[in-house]
């Protein structure tokens, strides 16, 4: 290998001739061949900002229901509906695809790569996340909304207690979706060990890689077992193979166990992206490096796996023994360990530095505030006998809310705030931002934290009405009117972005002062990116006395022009980021859109019994395969 060193490539340097090889088609061939990580993480953000709003009217309806005792607003059984969709499309709709929209857009810009490992797979894991939402979303027009709750607990899932095929549409949308989420982690996995930029070793990645790295290791380990769930439900509904009844040998604790094997590391999928976005911005507003990078770099990593032993917590009133819940109640509070250690740093950081409080950083604060009271409130449902006593009461949807709020949308749009002006080139409004913050930030109190109080005075979760003389009233209606609060803050930072999109300030490549690569290009990036490849000398290139520089030719080959036509990238070792080697990229192309609709419509098929329509479907995806791998077709 051999290499010529210039510098970096900036605003100025853009390369017309790698634009015209890394441009897409115009219009709607190129809108549905497209398989730029850009792109396609505007997509993600898009759609599952979409379904955050669609789940919180959800949520503002079963808040309606319950802002007084006795309420009319709707019935038991369209409140249980409502109640399945909100969680759904909360946990499985949003939460996990906006991390995986920031991943796909920040990974490739913050390692100095061009592109996704696997390009055409990154498109795909699109299509799929779109179609499992189009699946589930599908069961209002067929009038069979699912109402087993966003955990679909057997047996009330069973046909015999929900015989509508709302509930075949849940399992096969989560099973599709779990399709979609593995394929994506393999992808980050693969692009951050083998696209770095040379020096940057693995002491050198940013914070929020090592997070996308660590989640996707945890999705690849826990989806698996909500997709078994999945399928053995519908296998239970629809060929009645009994998995989950006691009467024809099963149990349905093995559903529990399945679904919280996923969903305490799922916590924690959605936790550990967060703190990366939060890491990145409270460095740059700071106006230092994070204290104790390897102790944050090492508690991401220790996290994950602690994660995995904690499912049980969920399940100490189903009659474990009390040894085992022991060992799972004391996993529950180890975990809080390497939790705190990166709270400590940031903290450290805001001290030690020069603090600006930009709107990225309110919302940054606004996060380890509310995931502090929801980390407190999950220690004390880890202790057993407290659990036991607040278990399926409002104290639990109170934690939860804290943590996942707390956890995913106050770093969401400290994200969207902050990386915004790189992905659009234009500044969102500042004053429209800081009332976003604060009508977000006192409705999640206002909504949430009266719900603790209703659990310790006894309101169980999952009802849809209430009798008046109960000491409830209160509580609930400062809740609904928080609900609002809290949705009007969220809509206003929507409004703020759909304003600078039109008419926004330019913002040039670096306008936060930011410490690593993304912030070297222009903004919004080139579609290529880097016209060289960036070299690195720190975990802080941007921050270096010396300008970075990079890498233009490699092995007689100029990376600043297109090669035959062709999209180029570099590939580098796994663990040394050395070892440089020019490689093709996949092309545009509409067979991700072909597979993952003919999957789509194979769902469709299982859920009606229709074996004509089902083997249509398996011959379009095996033939779209067939072109994938002989890498024809765009």
């Amino acid at each position: 290998m051999t290499a010529t060193v210039e510098p970096v490539a900036v605003p100025d340097a853009a390369s017309p001739s790698l634009d015209a090889v890394w441009e897409d088609r115009p219009g709607i061939p190129g809108f549905l061949t497209t398989v730029d990580h850009k792109r396609i993480a505007v997509r993600y953000l898009v759609t599952a900002t979409a379904f955050l709003f669609i789940g919180g009217l959800e949520a503002m309806v079963l808040r309606a229901q319950l802002a007084g005792p006795n309420g009319t607003v709707v019935d038991a059984d369209t409140y249980n509906r409502i109640m399945t969709m909100h969680g759904t499309t909360m946990i499985f709709l949003f939460n996990t695809p906006v991390f995986a929209g920031f991943g796909n857009y920040l990974v490739p810009l913050l390692i100095g790569a061009r592109e996704m490992a696997f390009p055409r797979v990154n498109a795909f894991s699109y299509w799929v996340y779109l179609g499992s939402g189009s699946l589930l979303y599908s069961s209002f027009l067929l009038h069979a909304v699912p109402d087993g709750g966003w955990f679909a607990y057997t047996p009330l899932t069973s046909s015999a207690y929900s015989p509508d095929v709302g509930l075949d549409l849940w399992a096969m949308g989560i099973v599709f979706l779990g399709i979609s989420t593995t394929a994506g982690g393999i992808n980050f996995i693969v692009t951050i060990f083998r696209m770095r930029a040379p020096g940057m070793t693995l002491s050198r990645l940013p914070l929020f890689c090592w997070a996308i790295l660590t989640m996707s290791f945890m999705i690849v380990f826990a989806l698996p077992a909500i997709t078994l769930a999945g399928v053995l439900l519908e296998l239970d509904r629809t060929f009645g193979m009994q998995f989950f009844s006691p009467a024809g040998g099963g149990d349905p604790l093995l559903y529990q166990h399945l679904f919280w094997i996923w969903g305490h590391p799922e916590v924690y999928i959605l936790f550990i992206p967060a703190t990366g976005i939060i890491s990145m911005v409270v460095a740059t507003f700071s106006g230092r490096r994070v204290v104790a990078y390897h102790l944050v770099v090492a508690a991401l990593v220790a996290t994950g796996f602690i994660s995995f032993g904690l499912w049980m917590h969920h399940m100490f009133a189903t009659g474990v023994p009390f040894l085992v819940a022991s060992f799972f109640s004391a996993a529950s509070l180890v975990v809080a360990i390497p939790s705190g250690v990166q709270i400590f740093a940031w903290l450290a950081t805001m001290l030690t530095g020069r603090v600006r409080l930009e709107v990225p950083m309110l919302f940054a604060i606004g996060f380890v505030v509310t995931f502090v009271i929801g980390g407190m409130t999950g220690v004390m449902v880890g202790v057993v006998p407290f659990d036991q006593q607040v278990t399926d009461s409002y104290f639990v949807v109170a934690h939860f809310h804290y943590v996942l709020i707390g956890g995913t949308v106050f770093p969401a749009f400290a994200g969207l705030h902050y990386w915004f002006p790189k992905a659009i080139g234009r500044m969102p409004s500042r004053r429209l931002g800081v009332w976003s913050f604060w009508f977000t930030f006192v409705g999640t109190q206002l909504t949430f934290f009266p719900q603790h109080i209703l659990g310790l005075e006894g309101m169980p979760r999952r009802v849809w009405t209430y009798p008046e003389g109960l000491g409830w009233d209160g509580p609930n209606a400062l809740s609904t009117a928080g609900s609002v609060v809290l949705g009007v803050g969220l809509l206003l930072s929507v409004v703020a972005f759909a304003l600078a999109w039109r008419r926004g300030e330019p913002a040039d490549a670096d306008p936060w002062g930011g410490e690593t690569l993304e912030w070297a290009i222009p903004s919004p990036p080139p579609p290529y990116n880097f016209a060289g490849v960036p070299i690195v000398r720190s975990d802080a290139p941007m921050w270096d006395d010396d300008p970075p520089r990079a890498i233009t030719h490699l092995d007689g080959e100029d990376l600043t022009v297109p090669h035959d036509g062709h999209h180029r990238a570099v590939l580098t070792s796994p663990l040394d980021a050395a070892g440089l080697e020019a490689v093709s990229m996949p092309e545009p192309s509409y067979t991700p859109l072909v597979v993952a609709g003919s999957l789509t419509l194979l769902c469709v098929a299982v859920i009606a019994s229709s074996w004509p329509i089902g083997l249509v479907a398996v011959v379009v995806a095996s033939a779209a395969l067939i072109r994938w791998h002989d890498g024809i077709g765009s």
